[in-house]
């Protein structure tokens, strides 16, 4: 997963503004503006990710600023390395630290939790997904964060994957008459003449469906859906069904979901499933901790 130039223009100039308003008036009051030097440090152990956007932060504010790779991102760092290496005017490099280092400490925090999950289940088979629980504003890179820890991306959002959930099967009325208005939907006029979305577009639009029992499990099969997401179930429920699905078909891409933590993810593996989503990947992590240090 790459992240798009004119992406990080328009967002990060979003997110300078929030921090800088009308100006940085600590730097614009004590310093001249004059070239420095300075490094970006660890202060703690993980996997790097978010080292573009940082430079990105301060290329906004110094577009001659030079910013070296010492690590690159996706790679695992210890406590005490320098990870980048920083010239340019002194405003800019101050104005754009707490963001850069925030952002970056934050992705980071991700990749190393998502490196946990990852490798606690290698060799079972299973792909550990994110979830849409990511911070407002930040979805993009948090993604990317996890791809960088080993992890992949589920959905990107409400437009690229059809999953019904618990609450569209109660106003839909069924399992069945989900499926069946959502089969109907990529069919029809709406997605392509309002929606604008083309025939490839539509052809890679996945349908999911959320199941938490036996009974939806087996009316999901019959209905045809070939991915069924199996929600806070016990690892030993979870097997279970995961035998009943595949009893029923061998062609199914079965998901789990629901309190997974570093202690069950492996029994989670352990089940046959084929996915394993883990919501804490962004919403309950801590960030890694960096520092910016002026080289006199």
């Amino acid at each position: 997963m790459k992240i798009h130039d004119d992406y990080l223009k328009q967002h990060i100039d979003f997110l300078l503004s929030e921090d800088v308003g009308q100006g940085d008036l600590t730097s614009l009051a004590c310093l001249k503006p004059l070239k420095n030097r300075a490094e970006i440090n660890t202060r703690s152990e993980g996997v790097l990710a978010g080292l573009p956007v940082a430079e990105a932060v301060f290329k906004r504010l110094d577009s001659k600023l030079e910013f070296e790779y010492v690590i690159d991102d996706c790679n695992p760092f210890r406590a005490g390395q320098t990870v980048a290496r920083i010239e340019g005017i002194n405003r800019a490099i101050l104005t754009g630290e707490r963001l850069a280092l925030n952002l970056l400490g934050r992705l980071s925090g991700i990749a190393t939790l998502t490196s946990y999950f990852v490798d606690k289940i290698k060799d079972t088979g299973a792909i550990i997904l994110d979830t849409r629980k990511t911070t407002p504003g930040l979805r993009y890179l948090e993604k990317y964060a996890v791809n960088c820890g080993g992890g992949e991306n589920h959905r990107m959002g409400l437009y690229d994957m059809i999953l019904i959930k618990d609450n569209h099967i109660a106003a839909a009325g069924s399992i069945a008459e989900a499926v069946k208005k959502a089969r109907d939907f990529l069919t029809g006029s709406t997605i392509r003449n309002k929606l604008k979305y083309t025939d490839a577009d539509i052809a890679a639009i996945q349908i999911e469906v959320e199941v938490e029992s036996e009974k939806q499990l087996v009316e999901t099969i019959k209905a045809g859906v070939k991915r069924i997401l199996i929600d806070n179930r016990t690892p030993e429920q979870l097997k279970a069904l995961v035998e009943l699905a595949r009893s029923m078909a061998d062609d199914l891409k079965l998901e789990a979901s629901g309190g997974v933590t570093l202690d069950n993810v492996r029994a989670i593996a352990e089940t046959g499933v084929d996915f394993i989503s883990v919501g804490a990947l962004t919403h309950s992590v801590s960030s890694s901790d960096f520092s910016l240090e002026i080289i006199p």
